[in-house]
């Protein structure tokens, strides 16, 4: 009898501990409103969705929208400056408590960091000299490409490129657009957004070459936070429905809000 009440006594004891653990597991939303302050991962070097604006502060529609998710939150929004590689290391190693810096949803990152509900989106394209032709990804083995080490352009032309192809890898997109200038490779992989403010600045002289594909960009946390990502995807739904980020992106992209985030496919 005493043995099978000391089981009994310690499956319980076992199952509160349990209980407790579960409980305890996501405090993150807690944590952040006591705290008054939500460390946020921005970037200020992909433009015109992140830039370094007066004072060097962070600036961009994901700025914009990361000021509006900590007002939401009721904190203040505490910028911590990331690069497209550090961006999920700084997150899993607790630097941040979310990123707002034009992650992409991928199935790769998926199993690292969980995403809300996209809040941008941008089409990956190759921007090349004129004289440059890319019709297929068969045509990619004839040229240098050069992409952001990393980033979703990187893992979009990986998906797609031909063995052989010879693809260079740079810190930043604004590397792998001057390796292009100068010629150091033949085109480069990057935002539409960017391509553009590229051909801008260089008129007649770039076009883009190849669409890889569109992505989806999100609010990314670290996995088992069911109560940030519940309040995180209310707050864009709330600021879609109120049309907060469509003047947001707007006022940044000169564009509307694309269809995919203002009805996205449930993650």
């Amino acid at each position: 009898m005493f043995k099978k009440l000391t089981a009994v006594m310690g499956l319980c004891l076992s199952l509160g501990l349990t209980g407790t653990a579960v409980a305890q597991e996501d405090q993150s939303l807690e944590r952040i409103k006591e705290r008054g302050t939500i460390r946020i991962g921005v970037m200020i070097d992909f433009p015109p969705y992140a830039s370094a604006g007066p004072g060097n502060k962070p600036d961009g529609y994901d700025a914009e929208v990361a000021n509006m998710l900590a007002d939401y939150l009721g904190v203040k929004m505490e910028p911590v400056v990331t690069t497209g590689p550090n961006r999920i290391p700084y997150l899993l190693t607790d630097k941040v408590d979310v990123i707002v810096a034009s992650l992409a949803i991928t199935e790769e990152r998926q199993k690292q960091v969980q995403f809300s509900n996209p809040y941008s989106a941008a089409s990956m394209v190759l921007l090349g000299p004129k004289d440059v032709k890319i019709d297929s990804p068969a045509d990619f083995t004839q040229y240098k490409i050069g992409v952001p080490r990393a980033s979703t352009t990187d893992i979009g032309v990986m998906k797609i490129a031909p063995e052989g192809t010879d693809i260079r890898r740079f810190d930043d997109d604004a590397s792998a657009l001057q390796a292009m200038i100068v010629g150091q490779v033949d085109v480069a992989g990057t935002s539409t957004v960017i391509a553009s403010e590229v051909q801008k600045r260089h008129p007649d002289k770039f076009a883009i070459q190849y669409v890889i594909n569109e992505q989806l960009m999100a609010v990314t946390m670290k996995k088992d936070q069911p109560e940030l990502l519940n309040a995180v995807n209310q707050f864009v739904a709330d600021k879609i429905a109120d049309g907060s980020l469509d003047k947001a992106f707007n006022k940044w992209l000169g564009t509307d809000l694309p269809d995919s985030v203002r009805n996205p496919v449930q993650q």
